[in-house]
């Protein structure tokens, strides 16, 4: 028996030191509009869910490869083609890091540094 949902996520929302790059960086990445930009905060909608993104004073990205496990967040996008995708990535203003982890996914670095990954949405069925 399923029971109602005591709420839905409409959004996320991101620390950065520079809310309106990391929306247009989002924006061009997964094709969805900047609905906010401004200097303290900045949000990208695409359907029904929005990706804010909040200016903090003296923002310190996580590290990637993080060896304490704190890296915060990451995304993980379904791509027809990795190589592709990172590459567009990156000429969007990701970070390709050398360590990656696996062979079926990417993972990069947006502006601000939080990581997110690429995967093959073969994957996911």
């Amino acid at each position: 028996m399923s029971e109602k949902p005591v709420a839905a996520l409409k959004m996320v929302t991101l620390d950065c030191a520079n809310p309106a790059e990391s929306a247009e960086f989002w924006s061009a990445l997964l094709g969805w509009t900047v609905a906010h930009a401004e200097q303290e905060y900045a949000m990208v909608t695409g359907g029904d869910t929005a990706l804010g993104f909040g200016r903090v004073e003296d923002y310190v990205p996580p590290a990637w490869p993080n060896p304490h496990g704190s890296k915060q967040f990451h995304f993980d996008l379904a791509v027809d083609d990795l190589d592709d995708a990172a590459l567009r990535a990156v000429d969007l203003g990701a970070v390709l890091p050398d360590d990656q982890p696996g062979e079926t996914w990417r993972v990069l670095l947006d502006p601000a540094g939080h990581p997110f990954c690429l995967t093959k949405a073969e994957n996911w069925g």
